[in-house]
Formats: structure tokens, C-alpha cells, sequence
């Protein structure tokens, strides 16, 4: 059977003080009014049963998922009771569906992404689960043809592109991946043409995933040999809590998919975007005549240019004068403010806030 995993674990600290420890930026609702995960959970609603779409996500978000995904089966939310990255993730739910359905098929997607439209997404989504039900040994991931040349993010070398049957899209061979390049070598990526973003999103057989974990990461064995044992049993919940904190915190890219065989991929030809800072806010957002970016029901703004103000409370009124390239998030109980260039900085403040006034505000 086909299903489409969820990875919603992250919390976005460089959407403070709009996103929190309790409730993370998936869920903001800064795309009129939509939150990524829904927007996300109703991309993939259109091509899987809703009773096969799974998210993974922090234990502290399960109430924030459930209110956002009101249709979602409750099973279906699997909650991680530690952060242990996508490999932890990915070795626990393809476990998890392989103890149940040892030929279960996998499209493994995150939260915080936009993708436009989405159509694109959704057939190089059936195109991969049709090669990899044919071809259960290999695993396909998705490309994203760039459009300049970005040195934050990572890039997957390809070639070889083949029509397949009943697949509309053609499929890569991937040579490589690659990490954060330097601003020349991007360049040279952008120009070759071979190379294109990472994008974090996978499909293949659970089974497929597990023996490359088992090669590639044998610290995982174990604790998944347990959770596996313990599941649906009275001692899941305190098996999972005992051995999932004993995976390794790495990458699936770093763990397995830079050293594995019979990695392929599809180019997604769209308007994508990893949604994790305000000032990516400004390529999916019109900005407005003075090169605002505003988000905010009520707004007044007297001279300012080239910065952005943000708030999801429609009553509340941000105003503003003479600024320039400045950043202004407004929530119920924290405000920040701060020049873009130096937003970077912001992990900074949020360890200072927690030394300084606790965790009341993070």
C-alpha cells in the first residue's frame, strides 16, 4: 500500500517570536490565513487516503497538528518524544509500517516547503511510487530545478535522464549529493545544468529504507529492533521514550542517502520554497510599492522601504516611520525587531532571552 509521511517535527526559531517552542511555524497562518501543514496536508489529500497520510512531529505539537488537521486519523499522528533528525524519524515510522505492511511504499514530504502549483508536486509523486513499485530496490528523490545560485542550500548532482513507463516524468540517475556550496562553486553548479536543490522529500519501499539504515547506520538497529517489538503493545509508549533517544541525531542524507546505490530522481520544474526565515516571507509574499513585505490585517507606514512587518492578529495595528530594511514580528506577547542584515543573529538573542528571562518567552 501507498502512504505519505509528514515530517513536522521542526519548531522554526528564525520565525520567533511568531513561532514557539508549543507551536511551531507549520502552523502559523501566514498564507492567507492557511498554515504550511494544512496547505502541505491538502496537496497530498488530492492523491493518497486520508487514513494513509502520517505525520511525525514533536510530542509538544501533537495538540497544534490535531487542531490543524481535524480529519486526520489520530493513530496517524506519531508523536517523537525527542529530536533526534530525519533519519530517527524516518528509521522510526518506515519500522513502524513495515512490521504492518512489509511491502508498504513510502512518500516522505516535509511541512514547511511551498511548492507551486501544486499539480507538479503531486504527479512527480506518483511517477516516483509507480518506478519504485516496479523497481522496489531503488529510491527516488526530487530535485528542484534552481533558479540561481544558492549557497544555503544543498544540491544533488544527476544524469542520465530516461523515460519510464507510465511515469510523465523522466527519471535521473543521481551521481551525488552535495553539500552548501561557496558562492563560486553555486555558480558553477547553476551553469552546469546537472545539478539541482535538495529537496528533502523521498519515495521509497520501507523495507528499501530500513536495510540501507541497517548498512549505513547500525547504531539504529537496536533501538528500532525494540520500538518495533513494543508497538501496539501496553509498553509502546514507554519502549518508544526508552530506545528513541538512542538513535543516532543525524540527517537521512548524511546517514544514508550520500552513500547508498540506486538513488534516483525527478526534476520538479516549480515555484519552491523552504519557508525558514522572514526573509523568505519576500519570495512568496507581493510586496507593496516601497518594497514592503506586509502581512498584517492593519497597517500604516510613512516612509518606510524595504523591510517587512509581520502579525497574525487581526486587530492588532502595526505603524511605522522612515524605516528601512528593518524587520518588525508582532505576537500576543513578544515583539522583535531587528535590521534583516543581521538576522542571522537571532539564535543569539533567543539564548539570551533563555538565560535572561527563561523559557516563558521562547
Amino acid at each position: 500500500m501507498n502512504y505519505a509521511v509528514i515530517l513536522a517535527g521542526g519548531s522554526g526559531k528564525r520565525l520567533w517570536p511568531l513561532s514557539r517552542e508549543k507551536r511551531p511555524k507549520q502552523v502559523l497562518r501566514l498564507l492567507d490565513g492557511e498554515t504550511l501543514l494544512r496547505n502541505c496536508f491538502d496537496r497530498l489529500k488530492q492523491i493518497f487516503d486520508v487514513r494513509n497520510i502520517i505525520v511525525l512531529t514533536n510530542s509538544g505539537y501533537v495538540d497544534v497538528v490535531n487542531e490543524n488537521l481535524t480529519e486526520l486519523v489520530q493513530d496517524n499522528i506519531i508523536a517523537e518524544p525527542a529530536v533526534r533528525d530525519t533519519a530517527g524519524a524516518i528509521g522510526l515510522i518506515s519500522t513502524i509500517l513495515n512490521k504492518y505492511d512489509p511491502d508498504a511504499t513510502i512518500a516522505v514530504v516535509t511541512a514547511d516547503q511551498i511548492i507551486k502549483p501544486d499539480e507538479v508536486l503531486q504527479q512527480a509523486i506518483n511517477d516516483a511510487i509507480v518506478f519504485v513499485n516496479n523497481n522496489p530496490e531503488k529510491m527516488v528523490t526530487f530535485g528542484i530545478k534552481p533558479t540561481f545560485s544558492s549557497t544555503t542550500l544543498g544540491y544533488i548532482k544527476c544524469s542520465n535522464s530516461k523515460k519510464v513507463q507510465d511515469c510523465q516524468n523522466k527519471i535521473y540517475s543521481v551521481d551525488a549529493f552535495r553539500e552548501k556550496p561557496d558562492e563560486a562553486t553555486a555558480k558553477k553548479y547553476l551553469e552546469d545544468g546537472n545539478y539541482f536543490w535538495n529537496s528533502g522529500m523521498f519515495v521509497w519501499k520501507a523495507k528499501t529504507i530500513l536495510a540501507n539504515i541497517e548498512k549505513y547506520l547500525p547504531e539504529a538497529i537496536e533501538p528500532l529492533a525494540k520500538i518495533r517489538a513494543a508497538w501496539h503493545s501496553p509498553a509502546q509508549q514507554e519502549v518508544l521514550k526508552e530506545w528513541f533517544v538512542k538513535l543516532p541525531k543525524i540527517s537521512i542524507d548524511y546517514a544514508v542517502m550520500e552513500k547508498a546505490e540506486n538513488i534516483h530522481a525527478i526534476k520538479l520544474d516549480c515555484s519552491w520554497l523552504d519557508m525558514g526565515s522572514f526573509a523568505a516571507l519576500a519570495d512568496i509574499i507581493n510586496s507593496d510599492e516601497n518594497n514592503n513585505i506586509v502581512i498584517a490585517e492593519k497597517s500604516e507606514l510613512l516612509d518606510c522601504k524595504n523591510s517587512i512587518f509581520v502579525t497574525e492578529d487581526k486587530k492588532h495595528l502595526i505603524a511605522a516611520i522612515g524605516l528601512d530594511d528593518i524587520i518588525i514580528a508582532h505576537s500576543p506577547d513578544a515583539t522583535f525587531v531587528c535590521p534583516i542584515n543581521q538576522i542571522h543573529r537571532i539564535k543569539e538573542l533567543l539564548e539570551a532571552i533563555k538565560k535572561n528571562k527563561g523559557d516563558k518567552y521562547l
